[in-house]
């Protein structure tokens, strides 16, 4: 006798909440048809697929690679092994770029080390007006970033502008937006600014690796089955920010904005970079836990002596 919804979810090993995403995936049906259909029994198949994934979800290995997705700002992201999952942390992010795009207006924004293009595709569904250029130095990572930016912006390849520079990976995607014309996102394959020559922008944002190199989290949880390159930043963990800010000013226009994620105890450190880079209006933002994640400021073009 097959066992059921209600059955199956109360005799799974797991947390509750990786065994209903487990078995949402399985069925390809919601929360609510999981509360409201408990009885209906599950096939031999059915059984056997959940059966396999709750396996390897004891073995540790993360939900969101198992199932393939993860929800971040309202949207639904493919993932796999080759970028970070999504985190609900970053969309502190996402919001404060927000604050800074003008809805009306034409702003260049970059998102560096894009990953799954979460924030850039977020940032670029919500204002739809705006320039996004995504960078990552994986092909792999772009691939699926380019991958979530089709399904979720509506756009369609096209060859991508010669004054984008070399290292352009042809990944270019226009996109409608409301009131005519095209908003972009844009791919591009670059070790952080390497790839982009001359390019301005108004505002850019990234969530680099920011955990130090013999943290021990990262032989701990979903962080061991991620990808580590995006997750190690150094014997202190601001290697990449501190390079970061260094570069930044070379690609912002005056009155330009840099922000970027960091990890929960480094807000201090990164707003005396940031001051000692010679941005202005530096600040910390918190997220829905209280954590001050998200650090930046303001750049104000030196004038020419």
């Amino acid at each position: 006798m097959n066992h059921s919804i209600g059955e199956v979810l109360a005799t799974a090993q797991l947390a509750p909440v990786d065994a209903r995403a487990l078995l949402r995936h399985v069925l390809g049906v919601d929360d609510a048809y999981l509360i409201v259909h408990t009885r209906q029994a599950l096939s031999d198949s059915q059984s056997e697929l959940f059966d396999a994934l709750v396996a390897r979800r004891s073995a540790g290995e993360p939900v969101a690679y198992i199932v393939g997705a993860r929800e971040f700002f309202s949207l639904e992201f493919k993932v796999t092994p080759a970028v970070l999952i999504p985190r609900p942390e970053s969309e502190a992010l996402v919001e404060l770029a927000l604050e800074r795009i003008a809805p009306d207006r034409v702003q260049r924004v970059l998102d560096l080390g894009t990953g799954s293009g979460c924030v850039a595709i977020s940032i670029a569904k919500h204002r739809p007006r705006a320039q996004v250029v995504a960078v990552d130095s994986s092909t792999a990572a772009l691939a699926i970033a380019r991958e979530n930016a089709l399904r979720l912006l509506g756009g369609h390849s096209k060859t991508p502008s010669p004054s984008m520079g070399e290292g352009w990976d042809g990944g270019a995607l226009t996109l409608p937006h409301q009131g005519g014309g095209n908003s972009n996102v844009s791919f591009v394959l670059s070790d952080w600014f390497s790839a982009l020559a001359d390019r301005e922008f108004d505002l850019i944002v990234a969530n680099p690796p920011y955990v130090a190199d013999r943290d021990p989290h990262l032989a701990q949880g979903d962080l061991r089955f991620e990808p580590r390159a995006a997750l190690a930043g150094g014997a202190d963990g601001l290697d990449c920010i501190r390079s970061i800010i260094a570069s930044a000013p070379q690609y912002l226009s005056g009155g330009g904005w840099l922000a970027f994620e960091h990890g929960y105890d480094q807000a201090a450190r990164c707003r005396e970079l940031l001051a000692a880079a010679g941005f202005g209006e530096v600040f910390s933002r918190a997220d829905l836990a209280g954590i001050e994640r998200v650090s930046g400021g303001a750049w104000r073009a030196r004038a020419c002596a």
